[in-house]
């Protein structure tokens, strides 16, 4: 019997906590892999061939080892960041755009419905484009208001002029700086949402249709109280086969219309070992650092 759960809210300290400490596994896994590849390309001998300045640069203290500390941290704080806010968010958003929903059939995740998915996180997409524009937009105005200011010498000017065909001014350069401000704070978040809202869409498309087909993502959930469930445990595999099937399929989309046909290999091959990994790690943390806490209805 299905049962459909809509996530109302995300509890944000249990969400929070996890989802670093999850990235920082990553991070170090991803961090150990470059150091095994570096090792190689310093015994092979390949950086004497390719870049001879460099002959003598030690690989693996310098870059390989340094990255074993550097990449967990950094994913465990810009997870931190990236995850306090989306949550926060999310909880925002769904009084007026509604939650994700989520068709159960006990653990099985039998579908996703497709409306409700992509509005909710396109929306929240389009929010952080909204943030990175405003920044980049607070960072660029300071940089065309100096050009604009400064004497621009005649014969730059005329060479410009003739060349575009448009008289070339400070006036003209402040012009295209209010036009580059707009694009980003208002052009950036409106495809963001759009955009996102196709991938989306596409990606629960998918998993409805096709994936689970073949496999299908579990979720094991306990009711704490009332409406709030916890996420206890992830199955690993079949839940990384039905993600790795997923983003195969997403690039082979991609790379049909990039002509790049190796992506859904790289892709099967690389979602399925990151969400192994995750689920593991998921699963070994919760009983020790908290679980997910999702108030379901």
């Amino acid at each position: 019997m299905i049962d459909t759960k809509e996530i109302k809210k995300i509890k944000l300290t249990p969400f929070t906590r996890m989802s670093a400490t999850i990235y920082a596994i990553l991070g170090l896994v991803s961090a150990l892999i470059m150091l095994v590849i570096l090792i190689a390309v310093q015994a092979s001998g390949i950086t004497a061939q390719m870049m001879p300045q460099l002959t003598n640069f030690n690989w693996i203290t310098g870059v390989g080892i340094p990255l074993i500390v550097i990449l967990p941290v950094l994913s465990f704080i810009g997870t931190v960041a990236v995850s306090f806010i989306s949550a926060t968010l999310y909880n925002l958003l769904v009084p007026r755009l509604g939650g994700i929903k989520l068709e159960l059939e006990g653990e099985d995740l039998e579908k996703i419905p497709v409306i409700a998915f992509s509005l909710i996180t396109s929306a929240i997409g389009a929010i952080w484009a909204f943030i990175i524009g405003l920044l980049m937009a607070a960072f660029l105005s300071p940089f065309f208001s100096l050009i604009s200011s400064l004497p621009i010498p005649a014969e730059i000017t005329a060479e410009l002029s003739n060349s575009t065909g448009t008289a070339i001014n400070g006036s003209l350069v402040g012009s295209v700086g209010i036009l580059v401000t707009l694009l980003l704070v208002i052009g950036l978040p409106i495809m963001a949402f759009v955009f996102g809202f196709i991938w989306n869409a596409l990606l629960a498309l998918l998993y409805n249709y096709l994936v689970t087909r073949v496999a299908k993502i579990k979720l094991n959930f306990s009711q704490l109280t009332g409406s709030l469930y916890e996420l206890t445990n992830i199955p690993v595999m079949p839940t990384a086969l039905a993600v790795a099937l997923l983003y195969a399929l997403l690039g082979l989309i991609s790379g049909i219309l990039n002509q790049n046909y190796g992506e859904f290999i790289i892709n099967f091959i690389w979602y399925f070992i990151a969400t192994v990994i995750a689920a593991k790690a998921y699963n070994y943390l919760a009983p020790k650092i908290g679980s997910v806490k999702l108030n379901l209805e």
